[in-house]
């Protein structure tokens, strides 16, 4: 009776002639994940993929600790596999979860029968199955409502499976299955945020962060590294782009008029990520940006940022308020570092009094009076690429 993890699909179950290909996306990311973990069979059957540890308890924790990371997992159940009749299933229940047992008040038993050559329907194995639980565990009672326990049989092609609770995991589409995006990857709460949610729809990450030396720190960007290690827990590999932007900003702040710093600052942003994404196959562009959350935020000054690119950008976070981007970032467990106290270059030189309804045309204006593709080739020249790993 050996311990297997039954890893299960949400909407990928929709995909009809085209499943098998997101399968085996999904197959090839988790055996990404699972590189260090030691020998292990995998094989997928009925809208399942099973992963079996071949080197005991240990090695199935941290197994199962990881595929909770994996997108276009749903949920996860720990089952233990057995000869498929009854007599197997009993002796397995007795074996594995007594203990469950004797510390619940009320069960339940559900069937299912994925194999209809079986000669038992599902409500006989339920009765069946719950007549030998009553009997040696004779302090529970049934409530096919509302139990406190349900141990779940399922009689498959080739064994039996049973199992008790399932375990949420990250749910979502499996990374690779929807192309590639440039994340705009600052130190803050937002972006890491909406790295997650856009990879949770199955695209592959990169990420481009401005790094402003010696206005930003070292530490700094090492923050925005273990952020980015953070992601790849969900999303695979990262490569991240450094790009040196104090240049750019000194240019910004002596030339152009102060209210316009920011939105001067964002445009050749987007145009220095845009060349990036384009050399690295990237189709979109991912901001962290929320209407109204801040003075570059607003309608009119996303309308000013757009106009710099000519590359769908993608703002996952554009109808949140701070409350709910802190609870994803939470969920990520990426808050505790967004929280750390080192500046990154979107708050160097932030103007006091910066423009909330600007228009584009006075913003170009403004950037025009800079050597704007000096600037840009000189940035893109000196571009440092880091592939950051998933970090457990």
């Amino acid at each position: 009776m050996a311990k297997i993890l039954m890893a299960r699909y949400g909407e990928l179950v929709l995909k009809g002639l085209n499943r098998s290909k997101f399968e085996n996306v999904l197959v090839k990311n988790i055996h990404g994940i699972l590189k260090d973990e030691g020998k292990y069979n995998i094989y997928k059957a009925q809208a399942i993929t099973y992963i079996e540890p071949l080197e005991g308890d240990e090695q199935a924790d941290r197994i199962l600790e990881k595929l909770g990371y994996v997108f276009g997992i749903v949920s996860i159940t720990v089952a233990y596999k057995c000869e498929k009749n009854l007599d197997s299933v009993k002796e397995t229940i007795l074996n594995n979860f007594s203990d469950s047992l004797r510390k619940a008040d009320t069960f339940k038993v559900e069937a299912k029968r994925a194999d209809k050559k079986f000669p038992m329907k599902s409500p006989e194995i339920c009765m069946e199955t719950g007549g030998f639980i009553l009997e040696h565990f004779p302090h529970l009672k049934v409530d096919v409502h509302n139990p406190e326990l349900q141990v779940t049989v399922e009689i498959r092609d080739e064994h039996a499976y049973v199992h008790t609770d399932r375990i949420k995991a990250a749910g979502g589409m499996p990374t690779g299955t929807n192309g590639k995006a440039m994340l705009l990857l600052s130190g803050g709460i937002d972006s890491p945020a909406a790295g997650y949610m856009i990879a949770k729809r199955g695209v592959k990450l990169e990420a481009v962060h401005f790094f402003s030396y010696p206005y930003t720190s070292d530490r700094a960007k090492d923050k925005v590294l273990k952020l980015a290690s953070i992601i790849a827990r969900y999303s695979g590999a990262v490569k991240v782009h450094i790009v040196p932007f104090t240049d750019i900003q000194l240019e910004i702040r002596d030339k152009c008029p102060e209210e316009h710093l920011t939105l001067v600052m964002r445009r050749f942003m987007m145009q220095i990520s845009e060349i990036v994404a384009k050399k690295n196959d990237c189709n979109a562009l991912i901001t962290g940006e929320s209407i109204g959350q801040v003075a570059s935020q607003t309608i009119e000054a996303l309308n000013v940022t757009n106009d710099a690119v000519n590359t769908v950008v993608l703002r996952p976070l554009i109808g949140m308020d701070k409350e709910e981007i802190v609870e994803v970032s939470r969920k990520m467990d990426a808050f505790d570092t967004s929280i750390l106290p080192y500046e990154d270059c979107c708050t160097v030189f932030t103007p006091r009094h910066p423009t909330t309804k600007p228009k584009v045309e006075d913003i170009i204006r403004s950037q025009s009076l800079l050597e704007v593709d000096r600037l840009i080739k000189e940035a893109v020249d000196g571009v440092e690429s880091v592939l950051i790993e998933s970090e457990f």
